[in-house]
């Protein structure tokens, strides 16, 4: 979502690399750096106090001996964006028995969705959630959150036919109490616009039973209203954080750094895509470093060790140490990668890979393009052949390249491809040395090393 942003900051970071910062260049960066903020729809007072802020410091540095004086301004602008996110991590406070989350937030947000996200991480996280059904006026809502329940296993609580919101959580409380769940989430009525009638609904809730959390979910894509909309929440219902949702989309951006200045409140958690697992708590640190174009690694890493499951990956090392690697293994494998995020989402997480946002759609386009091409390839054998490559002959490939509707000359590229890539597996027994093991530390860096070996084959 902050491509366009990051991309004009990068560059207007880079025009002062190799210089002195003196007061008329420096007046030129701020003036950019104003006029990036604004196209990105970020708040006025958001930008006069970020520009502010840095010209106060940019003017008192002492620009150290040996130091690119772009690097201070990187290093100023950094911990700016940082402050504007939030300066730190704010987790959830689950502390009550159970502890209560009431999701707020208009019609169109996502709160529904983000529900659901929020159950899928609080279960991996080793709580037991309960989805509450609270929204007893849009048609379909409770069907739609019975619907994401039983996709991500989670169970929903409802009164059938009641519209009286405060016994349908009272009940869900004692149902909780009775089957041992400890996090209640309340999925609240949204409405069009912010109206009397809603309020006092969600007050009622508030004042009769405390939630621990009290969780505003914004469209990152909304912009200026966005501020517009948690300004009036925070002040009728007193906020305890934001999820931002849609922050994987081509959205300008200034929303994120906009509502957290304005409210005073934290962003919490994230959605990063429309998948049920994409649900993030919000490091203002990394995504500032993110905007600056200097990767997110540990973010990286984090989603790396979700994905990779231990058991596969120790299964997946035993075949390539005995070359007995598939085809099926191959589109397993490239599951677990689609899992992993998109190639722009990786490509923007890794440091130094300073790509505009044109040039990764275009890469990662192209990868999951070829991807798909191969998928389809390999589902046009019969199940014999995906499970022993060494079948191949020119009438099995004839009849899959008709299957696939390819020709023979890249039928044949995608098999050569593969044999070479089983070949290379060979070697995996010396990875298994300069590791250690592919042991319960290391099976992750194994994958890593076989997703490498697997762009090969492309």
């Amino acid at each position: 979502m902050f491509d366009s942003l990051s991309e004009k900051l990068q560059n207007i970071i880079s025009k002062t690399r190799g210089q002195e910062l003196t007061q008329d260049n420096m007046q030129d960066a701020l003036r950019e750096i104003r006029r990036a903020l604004l196209e990105a729809d970020v708040n006025l007072r958001v930008v006069k106090a970020f520009i502010s802020s840095i010209k106060d410091k940019a003017e008192g540095e002492n620009v150290l001996q040996g130091v690119d004086p772009s690097q201070q301004l990187v290093k100023i602008v950094h911990d700016e964006l940082v402050n504007l996110l939030g300066q730190e991590i704010k987790p959830l406070e689950l502390l009550g028995h159970p502890s209560l989350i009431m999701m707020l937030g208009l019609q169109g947000s996502g709160k529904t969705t983000s529900s659901a996200k929020l159950a899928v991480k609080l279960k991996k996280e080793g709580k037991n959630p309960l989805l509450v059904a609270c929204d007893v006026y849009r048609p379909a809502a409770i069907t739609q959150l019975q619907t994401l329940g039983q996709e991500v296993g989670c169970e929903v609580f409802t009164v059938p036919d009641s519209k009286d919101v405060q016994n349908i959580v009272q009940s869900a409380i004692n149902y909780s109490k009775e089957k041992g769940f400890n996090v209640l989430i309340l999925d609240t009525a949204g409405r069009l616009q912010i109206d009397t009638e809603m309020m006092a609904e969600l007050l009622i809730i508030d004042r009769v039973f405390q939630p621990q959390e009290k969780l505003l979910v914004i469209d990152a894509m909304t912009g200026q209203e966005a501020v517009h909309v948690a300004e009036n929440f925070d002040a009728q219902i007193g906020l305890t954080g934001l999820v931002l949702t849609k922050l994987d989309g081509d959205s300008r951006g200034g929303s994120a750094l906009s509502v957290v200045y304005c409210t005073g409140k934290p962003i919490k958690l994230t959605g990063t895509g429309e998948k049920l697992n994409a649900l993030e708590d919000f490091y203002p640190e990394r995504m500032a470093t993110r905007i600056l174009g200097m990767g997110d690694i540990v973010s990286l890493v984090e989603r790396a060790q979700e994905v990779f499951d231990e058991k596969e990956a120790l299964k997946m090392q035993e075949k390539m140490q005995k070359a007995e690697f598939s085809f099926n293994d191959f589109l397993a494998m490239q599951k677990q990668m689609k899992m992993f995020g998109s190639m722009d989402q990786i490509l923007g997480m890794l440091p130094g890979v300073n790509l505009k946002q044109a040039d990764r759609e275009k890469i990662s386009h192209a990868s999951e393009k070829e991807f798909k091409r191969i998928e389809v390839f390999i589902q046009s054998m019969t199940p014999e052949e995906r499970d022993n490559p060494e079948l191949m002959n020119t009438s099995r490939k004839k009849r899959i390249a008709k299957g696939c509707g390819m020709d023979m000359h890249t039928v044949n590229l995608y098999v050569k491809q593969f044999e070479q890539m089983r070949q290379m597996m060979k070697g995996m027994n010396k990875m298994q040395k300069m590791f250690g093991g592919f042991g319960k530390k290391n099976e992750k860096k194994a994958m890593v090393q076989a997703m490498k070996m697997m762009r090969k084959f492309k």
